[in-house]
């Protein structure tokens, strides 16, 4: 098995996608809108074709119970320390909150950790 894709809710769409784009190489397919449902969405696709599906509905405004529930963080591999520490530098310097300094973990990963621009937590590890 092999997982293909993660869902996030956002309240701007292009923001997201950008973010995703810009500091983790992700490539993004075309808008899909769906106006019926007041749904719009990007997948942002990265090195070994694993996607984030970043999405917006008119009606989804604000967190519930029903609609964040579940997901901690998501942490993509960089290849190396220094990369890891590059990283973590080149978002605090543009701006980003920083939620995990760099360390070597418990379970042996080196990782860092910056908010996203909708407060999701991503980890960036070697």
């Amino acid at each position: 098995m092999q997982l293909t894709h993660i869902a996030i809710w956002t309240n701007e769409l292009e923001r997201s996608r950008d973010f995703y784009v810009k500091y983790f190489s992700g490539k993004s397919n075309e808008k899909y809108v769906n106006p019926k449902k007041g749904f719009a969405s990007y997948f942002v696709t990265f090195e070994g074709a694993s996607s984030l599906e970043i999405m917006q509905r008119t009606d989804i405004t604000r967190e519930s119970s029903d609609v964040f529930i579940g997901l901690a963080h998501f942490a993509f591999s960089v290849g190396s320390k220094e990369k890891v520490d590059a990283m973590i530098e080149r978002f605090r310097s543009d701006g980003f909150r920083i939620t995990g300094e760099p360390r070597t973990t418990g379970d042996g990963y080196y990782e860092g950790a910056v908010m996203d621009p909708d407060g999701n937590i991503v980890e960036v590890i070697a």
